[in-house]
């Protein structure tokens, strides 16, 4: 049985998980990193946590006869990234890249683009009310901010919690619709906005939101990948599985 392994735990991994369940000759394999207590877990097999680097996935793939690795997993994912690739390369499996398109500022946008949370932390010295949309594991670096308030949003409390001197905890996972996400940044009267810029349309109407109200959003750049043939959308990661003749044009 041929086997194509997904780097997953994003809207396209699932996606592309589902698609492939069609295939009934195909093991198709998602692993997650695990970095929620409960994750959803995808259409056929899927594993949860990391490999053990470089040498660990390469084992991995040359153990479990993978003939495809596709890296769907999240555009901030950095080590992963550069893991498979090295691993691809060491097992010769080929290595593809599902990522969604970055976010572009538009006509009405106030953005401010950072290369750091540093950096972004900096630049909320003048800011009163921050909505935190960046995740749990990101959040020391802000915490020195003594005059903001800080709305955190996550999907699991931060464990422990970061001595934020103004903060509230508000648990929610996506996709968030511009309604909800505008009547938030009213109520909570929110004027900042930090966020990494993932891409996508789950979580991208408080971007929306945040044009309407004239609300600054400080975005996190992506860091850098390695170099790999890459894909923005499910269907053409099918086209390029076909091409390598592991599936057919249809189920």
């Amino acid at each position: 049985m041929l086997t194509v392994l997904i780097l997953g735990g994003t809207t396209e991994g699932y996606e592309l998980a589902q698609k492939l369940a069609a295939f009934p000759d195909l093991r198709t394999i998602s692993s997650l990193a695990g970095r929620t207590s409960a994750p959803r877990l995808p259409a056929g097999e899927s594993r949860i946590g990391g490999f053990g680097g470089i040498d660990g996935l390469t084992a991995y793939l040359q153990e479990n006869l993978v003939q495809a690795v596709i890296d769907a997993t999240h555009p901030f994912a950095r080590r992963m990234g550069w893991n498979a690739s090295a691993a691809c390369a060491a097992a010769q499996v080929p290595l593809l890249r599902l990522e969604r398109p970055a976010w572009r500022p538009g006509p009405g946008d106030v953005w401010q683009q950072v290369q750091s949370w540093e950096l972004a932390a900096q630049a909320l010295r003048t800011a009163l009310r921050v909505l935190m949309s960046i995740g749990r594991q990101e959040l020391a670096a802000f915490t020195a901010l003594t005059e903001p308030f800080f709305l955190i949003r996550a999907v699991d409390p931060p464990d422990p919690m970061p001595p934020f001197a103004k903060a509230q905890i508000l648990l929610a996972r996506g996709p968030f619709n511009l309604e909800d996400e505008r009547r938030l940044l009213i109520d909570n009267r929110i004027d900042a906005i930090v966020c990494k810029n993932s891409g996508g349309t789950a979580t991208d109407a408080k971007l929306a939101a945040a044009r309407e109200l004239g609300v600054r959003v400080i975005m996190l750049d992506r860091p850098p990948r390695p170099q790999c043939r890459t894909v923005a959308d499910t269907k053409a990661a099918l086209d390029w599985l076909y091409d390598l003749g592991l599936i057919s044009q249809g189920p």
